[in-house]
Order: C-alpha cells, then structure tokens, then sequence
C-alpha cells in the first residue's frame, strides 16, 4: 500500500479526540491541582511506597494536565 492510498483511506475516518476541546481546560486544571495535592502529600513522606503510590500519579498527573492546559489555552506568539 502506497502512502498516497493510506492518505486517501485515512480521510475517510476522521480524528475524534477522547477529550472535546470545550472540556479540555477543565480536565487538565483538575489533573493540575491533583498533582499537587499528590505532591505534597509525597513530599511529606517520602517512601519507596510513597513513590509508587503518590509520586510516579504526581508525576503522570502534572504532565498530562500541562499537556491539556496548552491545547486548552493555545499558545500564542
């Protein structure tokens, strides 16, 4: 299969995100404020079982919500 015919069957199925972009603020300010409740409750008693259950969810948690925060917001120059 050409990449030309791959162009031409992906037109026919368009992206749908899982997020819609009206919610998308809203998502990534709740994983934002998650991961620093998370965060800080990590800070206060860092364990090795601290890391597995508030550090590695603080971390996902603060990515993911920067990530919908700039698709909400846009960036402009």
């Amino acid at each position: 299969m050409s990449l030309n015919e791959v162009w031409e069957a992906a037109s026919a199925t368009p992206f749908i995100p899982l997020i819609a972009k009206d919610s998308q603020f809203s998502v990534g300010f709740n994983l934002l404020l998650l991961a620093l409740v998370t965060g800080t409750l990590f800070g206060l008693n860092r364990s090795f079982l601290g890391i597995v259950s508030l550090g590695f969810p603080a971390a996902l948690a603060s990515g993911f919500g920067a990530v919908f925060m700039i698709c909400a917001a846009g960036v402009y120059v």
